[in-house]
């Protein structure tokens, strides 16, 4: 490895560290809640390989334990994972003239944290598309080796030890604050929860959680699109 290639694999890893040290608790605790639900970790490990989006895994994890069905837990990870397509594209912008299997090989290892940390630099410039694939992968890579690790860990950890049975409220409730940075995503967000507790109440199964989430997100474009028309 030639000098050039050890400065882009430096800066590459030294902007993917801070993602590394918040995916590494979180994983864990994913790895033993998906091990307290009944999954091995190969199958824990094959899917952070295939699908490697934490919410999404999350989610699939927490309905599998509350015994839902295939479809809705397909469904729902479907509905949650959408938001990638509205990050690729923000990216395609600095991608563009790159060949299809880099990009397919780069679109993989997209989440929430490497996509603010690559479009953060991307705008600052002096950022290329290696460095930002060193940012996803080896990203991609502490997840992986964290799940499985959690996975394999979580037969010696009592059911709710530590509270890691409450980790996956918890991320979304921290997920949800740092987003709510105006009065219309605090209306979005109340109508969510109005909409789920009402939807469960009042319709059996699993779909509150995806109706309430479409339904939400809807009047909160609606309302983004109302304020921006009259101001």
């Amino acid at each position: 490895m030639n000098d050039t290639n050890k400065l882009i694999w430096r800066r590459g890893a030294a902007a993917a560290w801070p993602i590394c040290l918040g995916y590494f608790p979180i994983g864990l605790a994913l790895g033993v809640l998906a091990q307290k639900a009944g999954l091995p970790w190969w199958a824990v490990a094959m899917m952070s390989v295939m699908v490697f989006a934490g919410s999404a895994q999350f989610i699939c994890v927490a309905m599998i334990a509350a015994g839902a069905t295939t479809p809705a837990i397909i469904l729902t990870t479907f509905v949650v994972n959408l938001r990638h397509v509205l990050m690729s594209s923000a990216l395609a912008i600095y991608l563009k003239g790159v060949n299809r299997k880099f990009l397919a090989v780069y679109a993989y290892g997209v989440t929430d944290e490497s996509f603010a940390v690559n479009l953060t630099r991307f705008r600052e410039g002096q950022w290329d598309r290696w460095r930002a694939l060193i940012v996803n992968h080896v990203a991609n890579s502490v997840w992986i080796l964290a799940t499985v690790c959690g996975a394999l860990a979580g037969q010696f950890v009592p059911q709710g030890a530590l509270g890691i049975d409450y980790a996956l409220t918890g991320m979304f409730i921290c997920l949800l604050v740092f987003q709510l940075q105006g009065g219309i995503y605090i209306i979005t967000g109340m109508l969510a929860a109005a909409f789920s507790i009402f939807w469960f109440l009042l319709i059996p199964g699993d779909s509150y959680i995806v109706g309430a989430s479409m339904s939400a997100a809807t009047i909160g474009y609606l309302l983004k699109r109302l304020y921006r028309r009259d101001n």
